[in-house]
């Protein structure tokens, strides 16, 4: 009789295993000095570098999603901007000293890091969190989405097998191979865990908060961008859709929804035009809307990090190869809108609004339904009306509560 596997049972042993092996490597690496880590760091950045097109290429691969230059630019982002953004950064021992008050401060590791990776941006978001946990000298056990397993742990052992080389103790770097969500829990609550860094649905970043650990949550964002009737409508048209189409969409900072100022509507329609996005009929609209959402309210998952022909064809009709983007009218704001929600692919919702009030108060109607707290991008010549909408942006709540917008 074929031996059998409770893979929840597997998933939970082995995120104990891996977190007690990062106790105890922790141990050791908290006394290490500056240089050591700084050699860590270094010699991971370098061996990732290194796979960043493998690795990108792996990614799409696996999760069907994106596109592999974009992902090769995020990869290199993460292991040479961010690298070098900390590489500097002193981490170990004094690091700051106030001589007039006495006061010394002194940096220490929180200890055990629980990482949770996104299916979205597997592979980069596990080279920041690595690289930001261990330059503080704390390890890491990091949980891969089910459907970004093998690149997330190519990348995790790419980065360990350089720390060890660098001379980081073993057991600093784990990663679940056996991923379940019994596992992950288990992960962010078990007492040796000592803070969580989540990024992933709303669903997954409150379990992190209510884990009763510290921790730091990146959920999602349904990003307004307001044309305003001063802006430079060429420029602004074509920084939306680069910043839509990278990827396919896969970033939560990515554009969601245009809102147009109503005298520089027809010209910014016949920019997205002239940039080869597609503009939707009704009945397109309506297709296209019917994919977007599953029949229980949330995001139709087989649509993320599709390109525009692969989504059209889903829905029911066809684009010609040359379109990047799809974009329809919103008929408004809320569950029974599909279009103005975060949709994670190149499929912009467009609202025509008449002057920088109304268009404001639509911006602050798609934070409120998918994005508070997230992004907001603002296209305009005129300072002043900027710096008014960001002072509105900043205390709007649906509820009358002041809750701060970040922008």
């Amino acid at each position: 009789m074929a031996e059998l596997k409770d893979l929840d049972l597997l998933s939970v042993q082995e995120a104990r295993i891996l977190l007690e092996q990062a106790a105890r490597s922790g141990e050791a690496l908290s006394n290490f000095t500056q240089e050591q880590v700084d050699r860590i760091i270094d010699e991971m950045a370098r061996a990732v570098r290194k796979e960043a097109g493998n690795l990108a290429h792996l990614a799409v691969q696996e999760t069907g999603r994106g596109k592999v230059s974009d992902k090769r630019i995020k990869n290199l982002f993460a292991a040479v901007d961010i690298y070098n953004y900390i590489s500097h950064l002193k981490t170990c021992g004094i690091i700051a000293e106030n001589k007039e008050k006495k006061v010394l401060d002194i940096a220490v590791p929180v200890g055990v890091v629980a990482a949770i990776i996104p299916t979205t941006n597997p592979t980069s978001t596990t080279i920041f969190k690595i690289l930001a946990a261990l330059k503080g000298r704390n390890t890491i056990v990091i949980s891969p989405h089910p459907q970004a397993v093998k690149c997330t742990s190519k990348t995790a052992r790419v980065m360990y097998q350089a720390a060890l080389k660098a001379g980081a103790p073993e057991g600093c770097i784990g990663c679940l191979e056996n991923v379940t969500s019994k596992g992950t829990t288990e992960l962010m609550q078990n007492q040796v865990t000592d803070m969580i860094l989540a990024t992933g649905g709303p669903g997954l970043v409150r379990a992190a908060y209510s884990s009763g650990k510290p921790a730091f949550g990146v959920g999602p964002g349904n990003v307004p961008a307001f044309i305003e009737r001063t802006a430079n409508v060429k420029k602004s048209v074509r920084d939306i859709l680069r910043g839509k189409t990278f990827d396919n969409g896969l970033l939560c900072s990515s554009e969601q929804a245009i809102v147009c100022d109503l005298p520089v509507e027809e010209a910014v329609l016949a920019e997205l035009k002239d940039n080869h996005a597609y503009l939707l009929d009704d009945q397109e609209r309506i297709m296209l809307e019917r994919v977007i959402q599953l029949p229980q309210g949330g995001l139709n998952t087989d649509i993320v990090g599709k390109s525009p022909q692969f989504i059209a064809d889903l829905a029911g009709f066809s684009v010609p190869e040359d379109v990047v983007c799809l974009v329809g009218r919103a008929r408004g704001v809320g569950p029974e809108y599909p279009l103005s929600m975060e949709k994670l692919s190149p499929i912009l919702a467009f609202f025509a609004e008449d002057g920088w009030k109304a268009s404001c108060e639509r911006c602050i109607e798609i934070l409120n339904f998918g994005g508070l707290g997230h992004t907001l991008a603002i296209h305009s010549e005129d300072e002043e009306i900027s710096k008014t909408i960001r002072c509105m942006i900043n205390y709007a709540d649906q509820d009358g509560d002041h809750k701060e917008i970040f922008l």
